[in-house]
This record gives structure tokens, sequence and C-alpha cells, in this order.
């Protein structure tokens, strides 16, 4: 136990985790303790063999927990015996050479910007700033739920029209406000009244609390709903859907990269693919031989 607890302490700190990834490990290495004390009686994580780790694998898979999920189990407790490893309290990690399960991801299918659009409505209708504040930051700016949660008074610069967001490790980053979405926020301000203990946070609720990631997810199931019959309807896809639709406008994705946050360009990759008919037409208006023939 204390060996987890110092390993939380070491992300925390030195590796500058975010609070939610914390929150993440943390469970996960609490089911490893629970499954080794119900099946090998034991709670002592330097005792585990490779064995355990695998009849870990196969009950989680019993539980009908999806590949993906255990794959982030297991690299949690990579992670942790890795830790170990550095501080000299074993020699050997029971992970080292266990692979990864495979998985095949599911198609991630983006908000339409017609079905956005149609949202304009609804919310004319719902009168709710709040909640139009929340989706719309989210679908213009391609901020993470958490971020949206934390952001600051002092992060929104309405004269630079910029966000400074603080991501994932900490790291900061500007993201440009569009005039439309300027006047949304500040349409939202003008309601907007936080308890003292939240001033600082420019979202609250309307008890006046900072916002929940929680909230937030319900906030666009809940307006998603009314325009969208596709399965997610998550603030994490509305990031996808801007980064989409930015990238099949000519957005440069390098740009779409700093916007997102993200560590290498493999991440920004995933929102490139484009539909057959949106390549024909690149494809139509670009390409040499293309042109040619339209000259004949």
């Amino acid at each position: 136990m204390k060996l987890i607890a110092k390993f939380l302490e070491y992300i925390r700190v030195e590796k500058r985790y975010s609070e939610h990834t914390l929150v993440s490990y943390k469970k996960d290495l609490d089911d490893f303790l629970i499954f080794l004390m119900d099946t090998e009686s034991i709670e002592d994580t330097l005792k585990v063999t490779k064995k355990m780790v695998r009849n870990f694998i196969v009950c989680l898979n019993e539980k009908g927990l999806s590949n993906r999920s255990i794959n982030r189990k297991i690299s949690s407790l990579r992670g942790y015996y890795l830790f170990l490893l550095k501080i000299g309290e074993l020699k050997l990690s029971p992970v080292e050479t266990l692979d990864s399960l495979k998985f095949y991801a599911e198609k991630q299918i983006p908000i339409s910007p017609e079905e956005m659009e149609d949202l304009q409505s609804v919310f004319s209708v719902k009168s709710d700033r709040l909640g139009e504040a929340i989706i719309e930051t989210l679908y213009q700016t391609g901020m993470r739920k958490s971020e949206l949660c934390n952001l600051r008074m002092q992060d929104v610069d309405f004269n630079s029209e910029l966000f400074k967001i603080k991501g994932k490790g900490n790291k900061q980053r500007h993201v440009p406000m569009a005039p439309d979405l300027k006047k949304k926020l500040q349409d939202y301000l003008s309601e907007r009244q936080p308890l003292e203990a939240f001033e600082h946070f420019f979202f609250v609720n309307q008890r006046g609390n900072k916002l929940t990631e929680k909230f937030v997810y319900s906030k666009v199931k809940f307006y998603l709903s009314y325009v969208s019959n596709k399965r997610k309807k998550s603030p994490h896809m509305l990031r996808h859907s801007f980064a989409t639709h930015v990238l099949n406008n000519g957005g440069e994705i390098f740009a779409v990269k700093e916007i997102l946050g993200h560590a290498s360009l493999a991440s920004t990759q995933i929102y490139t693919d484009a539909s057959i008919e949106q390549l024909k037409k690149v494809i139509n208006q670009a390409h040499p031989r293309a042109q040619k023939k339209d000259e004949l």
C-alpha cells in the first residue's frame, strides 16, 4: 500500500500527471490489489508473479471488460512496476514481457456541421446560456472537458480573443476565440453568479459551484440527443468533431495538433480520415491530370 502511495506521489510531482490520470491509475491499482487479496491472499505487490498478472487479465476478460480497458490496466501496472525497478525495490517486473491485447478501434463518427447548426434553434428555445457556452466552447476550441472545468477567469482574454489552456502534464497552450464564441461567452457571463469560493473559475453551474466533468458530460449528451442519433454523444465527440471539421475544410494538421495539445502528430492523424467523396473532390480540383481534362 505504501509503495502504491509513493508511486502516485511520484507521477503527481515528478511526472506532473493530471488529477484525472491519477484517479485512473489509483483505481487500476486498487482493482489489482483486490484481485490479489481475493484470489492469492496476498497484498504485497513485490510478491506478484507474471502468472498472477495473467490471471488478473483473464478475470477482467470474464467480467466483460473490453480489450481496450484491460490494456489501460496493464499500462497502469507496467508504469507501477517500472517505478519499483527505478527505486530498486525489484530487479524484474512481472509485466515486463507481457503483451497488450489486440483491439480494433471503433470508428468515431463526428457530429456533422449540419447537426451542430441545428443546435442553434434548440438553444434559442431552451434559453440556456450556460449549456450553449459549454457546448460551443468544446466544439469551437477542441478543449477536453477537464480543461473546460478548470478554465479560470484569467485564462479567457476577450481583448486578444485567446484562451490560455492548461492541458495534460500542465502544458500550456493558446487557442483562438472566434467572434461568435466570444459573443456567446459574454452572454453567459452576464448571468454568471459564482459562489465566492469558485469566483476564479470561468464556468460555474446555476448554484455557483465549479463545474464537474459529470455535469459537462450530461449537458452535452442532453443537447446532442436533440439533433443526432449517433451512439456517442460526449464532450470528446465534440473535440473529435472540431478537429475533423477543421481538417476537412483545409486546416493545417500541425496547427490542429497545437490547438488540441497533442504531444505527437500521430494522435492528430486519427482525425484525417476523409470520406471517399471528399478525396475525389480534392483530387478533381487539384490534380494536374484532372485540370487538363477540364480544359479539353
